[in-house]
């Protein structure tokens, strides 16, 4: 499976990534400079140039992509679907400005159902989940269910709150900051949009 790496201009993770797992390194051209003070070494970069310093990067393969009706994000998913990446884990979408993050979720959910797309800060992996989802290893860990922005049906096994069947909705209920009691979670629903955020760190 071709995995990729993709780091885009929000806040860079503060904890080393093991670039081992990865077939390639892709970020955007506003973050090329936050990756090599991260120790990461770009294979690609993606966008319109308006924020690197230089054009002249040498063993980088550089795609000028200028057209301001698509964000560097979108541009770098674009070309990693064109090329055939199945998984892409994507660093940098938070820590900045929120209106970015919230963008950065848009722009992912138009590409849920033809790549698997996972973000990664220092406290978290979050991810669009499919209609029934199967989490492994996360006891203690906590869990939040998050409608993006309906979904309908939610039943859960393993949390300590479990959702019997009801309705996540971005203006009323959601399912954040709940936590795994069991080794192994279940989590199912039957129509809409949701975001799991599983966090690094046990809970206390």
């Amino acid at each position: 499976m071709k995995k990729a790496l993709l780091l885009i201009n929000g806040a860079p993770p503060k904890q080393p990534i093991n670039v081992e797992k990865y077939t390639a390194i892709y970020c955007t051209d506003g973050a090329y400079e936050k990756a090599l003070k991260i120790g990461l070494k770009p294979d690609v970069v993606v966008g319109d140039f308006d924020s690197i310093a230089s054009t002249e990067l040498p063993e980088v393969e550089l795609l000028h992509r200028p057209n301001q009706d698509f964000t560097d994000f979108d541009k770098c998913l674009q070309v990693l679907q064109a090329r055939g990446f199945e998984s892409i884990d994507v660093f940098g979408a938070t820590g900045l400005e929120h209106d970015h993050f919230l963008g950065n979720l848009t722009t992912a959910s138009h590409f849920k159902e033809k790549m698997r797309i996972s973000f990664h800060d220092d406290y978290s992996v979050f991810f669009f989940s499919p209609k029934v989802l199967k989490l492994n290893a996360v006891k203690n860990r906590m869990i939040s269910l998050y409608p993006f922005p309906l979904a309908e049906s939610v039943e859960s096994k393993g949390l300590f709150y479990p959702l019997g069947g009801m309705d996540l909705d971005i203006l009323g209920r959601v399912g954040t900051r709940n936590h795994a009691k069991d080794d192994e979670v279940e989590i199912s629903f039957k129509k809409g949009e949701m975001i799991i955020f599983v966090s690094k760190y046990l809970k206390k």
